[in-house]
């Protein structure tokens, strides 16, 4: 078997064996294989795709390419969820601990944020001494004694995954959907949950723009987890605007906690729910509607906010700052996006959002990137919202008052105002099962 054969076919659009994508794998985990030959096999991919036995079969591959973490020690089904990246996403920190407090142990592996999207580990990070590295013993230890514990990835799950992905963070490749599956579910596999709820974003802030290419997405991962023997559900999920109100590290746990007390946004508290709800359900908790109800009594009784301490101090951060967010640390500097007309809001470039918080510190370049975890953006006005002139449509936030003057003109250009209201969308397009 050779890599330029194997390459010859996905060029002629031919279908790769097992053996085939298996040589690839493990000529790339033994550095036998050039990336410039790997780099050629994923741009035919990019190109001409895969089926859905390619697609599972890399994927497994990729999960057998290092360790696959073993959750058995807990004895409850336990349930993982992901989300393809969004602005303001901050669901985790609201799902998780809803979850945890209704008897599903949910021991999460998370990841930090890079481009214009935010990472669940630096928004906990910017909680005061919480850690988010754990050896496998101490992460199931914390498991079994809270019922919830979110810790970056091992370096030994799923490797290939993170030598493919850096080849095509590098030769314009990412924008593929079985490699986009293969990815994320690859790693979801080697986490070890039993059942996996996938939030697939989709619009202008997302990496699937469609919504059929985003149906597409979660229809892929979805098949991949059956054959990986996972109970997985997709929902695809509106991200033409960022989600909640708060952009950045700790101005999103901020808002979180707002929400596990009842007064958070419309928009983040329904999707919470909803897909806390879902990973209820997986875990075989009850029906759909009777797993929404006790989500919204888990959120509105304060048990879930509780669980967010418990896991915080058991993380060994200080839990004072989840009762009591106005400890966070604010930045010296802000500066006011002001409405250059009246009318309303009509669209909203999520991609800029992310873009402009990044720029003020809320985000990285590159995983070495230092963060200002108090740095971000506080929107005022949202798609569908009427502004009038000069009213404030958000207010930026940044220890480097510079960098309020850099992301200015980017977040100027994020709003869309319009005479007429647009019409309204749904929260949530598509459950794929």
């Amino acid at each position: 078997m050779h890599m330029y054969d194997i390459i010859q076919k996905k060029k002629e659009k031919g279908v790769l064996s097992k053996a085939e994508i298996d040589f690839v794998i493990n000529g790339l985990m033994r550095d036998e294989i050039a990336d410039y030959q790997i780099s050629a096999l994923l741009m035919a991919i990019c190109l001409n795709g895969m089926t859905a036995e390619e697609t599972a079969d890399l994927t497994l591959a990729m999960v057998q390419s290092g360790s696959v973490a073993d959750l058995s020690p807990i004895s409850e089904i336990k349930v993982d969820k992901h989300s393809t990246g969004g602005v303001g996403d901050k669901t985790t920190l609201i799902t998780a601990p809803i979850v945890a407090s209704l008897g599903v142990p949910v021991a999460k592996m998370a990841g930090r944020g890079l481009g214009h999207t935010g990472g669940t580990i630096d928004k906990l990070e910017s909680v005061p001494g919480l850690r988010t590295q754990f050896s496998y013993n101490e992460f199931l230890k914390l498991v079994k004694e809270t019922g919830i514990c979110v810790a970056s990835q091992y370096g030994s799950l799923a490797p290939a995954d993170k030598k493919i992905y850096a080849i095509r963070d590098a030769t314009a490749t990412v924008d593929s959907i079985p490699l986009i599956a293969s990815s994320v579910m690859s790693k979801k596999i080697a986490a070890g949950a039993d059942c996996i709820l996938l939030d697939v974003k989709t619009g202008n802030g997302a990496f699937m723009k469609t919504i059929d290419d985003s149906i597409c997405l979660a229809q892929t991962m979805v098949d991949i987890g059956k054959k990986a023997g996972k109970k997985a559900i997709a929902l695809i999920t509106d991200m033409n605007k960022p989600l909640g109100f708060a952009i950045g590290n700790s101005l999103e746990v901020i808002e979180a906690c707002e929400t596990l007390k009842g007064i958070g946004p419309k928009d983040l508290t329904d999707l919470s729910i909803e897909l806390a709800a879902y990973m209820l359900f997986l875990a075989g908790k009850g029906s759909l509607e009777g797993c929404r109800s006790m989500a919204r009594d888990a959120l509105y009784s304060g048990r879930a906010l509780s669980k967010l301490a418990q896991m915080v101090d058991a993380q060994g951060g200080d839990s004072a700052y989840i009762k009591n967010p106005k400890l966070f640390k604010t930045t010296q500097f802000s500066m006011p996006i002001r409405a250059n007309q009246s009318g309303y809001v009509h669209e909203m470039d999520c991609s800029l959002f992310g873009r402009a918080s990044s720029i003020l510190g809320a985000g990285r370049d590159n995983l070495e990137s230092d963060i200002d975890y108090a740095a971000g953006i506080i929107l005022h006005k949202k798609t569908g919202d009427y502004a009038n002139e000069k009213d404030t449509l958000a207010v930026m936030y940044s220890s480097d008052e510079k960098k309020l003057l850099e992301a200015k003109s980017i977040l100027e250009s994020a709003f869309a105002l319009s005479p007429q209201k647009p019409p309204s969308t749904p929260l949530i397009y598509k459950v794929i099962s």
